[in-house]
């Protein structure tokens, strides 16, 4: 009898301390696990497939910008012989260097300037192309399917067409210009003229973007809206200030911010159109990193550290960027 009292005692025990469990308190992260656990695990290998292409190389770039690393002193095999790696951690001193460089301030000068200009014309152009799409017209879809064209082509079949087209001797364009009495123009041999080159590359390429996604945008806001503004008497200036540009802020803001972030970090047109050149005016911070780690000897730190530093540099603008929209009402 006493044994059975016991047992019942334990088993008693043993109920209050599960509901106790139960009724314990759990931390956000295990109630998202409870709730979500069907979604993590359907997410997890794309985490996993993330961390492995993007985080491994990010943490070793990271590492190896902090020390001196370059072609001579890094660790290879030649035949049979294993050479072990000699170089050191050094700190911060390639940032400082690069930092503290002209040649930095310079490049970063003209990639501010190539990332406005082209993103500037992205979104004007394409927002003007969305509102003339936007509109009744015969023949919309093959207009659209024409337009589209640019973003359907690689980038790089894209910038050796256009290299041709510049050429100085046998390009297209200059040969236009000849045929209605003009001089040719050294288009890629003239510093000016080559930065003006790869910025209508870049926008021929990039504007199908921002009309699609403008265009997308034109056709959510409700009809409605218009009819009301054409009764109250409005123009079409006032219609396009008051509920076009309104109504689209959520969409530019965000083409915006993807199409500064990628004409920041465009190396095929940069590179495959110019090579940086003539000597290295039309090169970007990104087409510098490159350069450093693959031409000459290889200064690996030495890219690393640009690599970070144009990181850096993205991460503050995006921050920046959406804290402004932000205040402005528009969280995203």
């Amino acid at each position: 009898m006493a044994i059975s009292t016991g047992r019942a005692r334990s088993t008693a025990r043993d109920g209050v301390e599960r509901r106790r469990q139960l009724n314990r308190p759990q931390g956000p992260l295990r109630r998202a696990l409870d709730r979500h656990w069907y979604a993590w695990a359907m997410v997890a290998p794309v985490v996993i497939v993330i961390l492995v292409l993007i985080g491994w190389p990010l943490v070793r770039g990271i590492y190896l910008s902090l020390t001196d690393a370059t072609e001579a002193n890094v660790g290879r095999t030649i035949g049979v012989n294993v050479i072990p790696s000699s170089y050191e951690f050094v700190g911060l001193d390639n940032y400082l260097t690069i930092l503290s460089s002209g040649l930095f301030w310079e490049r970063l000068a003209w990639t501010v300037i190539w990332t406005v200009a082209c993103v500037a014309l992205h979104y004007g152009l394409g927002l003007g192309l969305a509102l003339l799409l936007h509109r009744k017209l015969r023949f919309r879809g093959l207009y659209r399917m024409l337009l589209i064209l640019p973003w359907a082509i690689p980038g790089f079949v894209a910038a050796f067409i256009w290299r041709y087209l510049f050429n100085s001797d046998y390009g297209v364009i200059n040969a236009m210009l000849k045929a209605v009495g003009l001089g040719a123009v050294g288009w890629l041999d003239d510093p000016f003229t080559a930065k003006l080159a790869v910025i209508a590359v870049n926008v021929w390429v990039g504007v199908p973007f921002m009309m699609v996604a403008l265009l997308g945008g034109l056709q959510s806001i409700p009809a409605d809206l218009y009819e009301a503004a054409d009764v109250d008497g409005a123009t079409p200036w006032q219609r396009f200030t008051n509920i076009t540009l309104p109504m689209l802020r959520q969409v530019s803001a965000t083409v915006v911010l993807l199409g500064t972030v990628w004409s920041f970090n465009m190396f095929p047109i940069i590179y495959l159109v110019t090579r940086g050149g003539p000597g290295t005016s039309t090169e970007i911070l990104v087409t510098y990193a490159f350069r450093e780690a693959f031409s000459g000897v290889r200064n690996y730190s030495g890219s690393a550290t640009w690599g970070v530093i144009i990181l850096a540099l993205l991460i503050v603008l995006a921050s920046v960027y959406r804290r402004a929209l932000r205040r402005q009402g528009e969280v995203w």
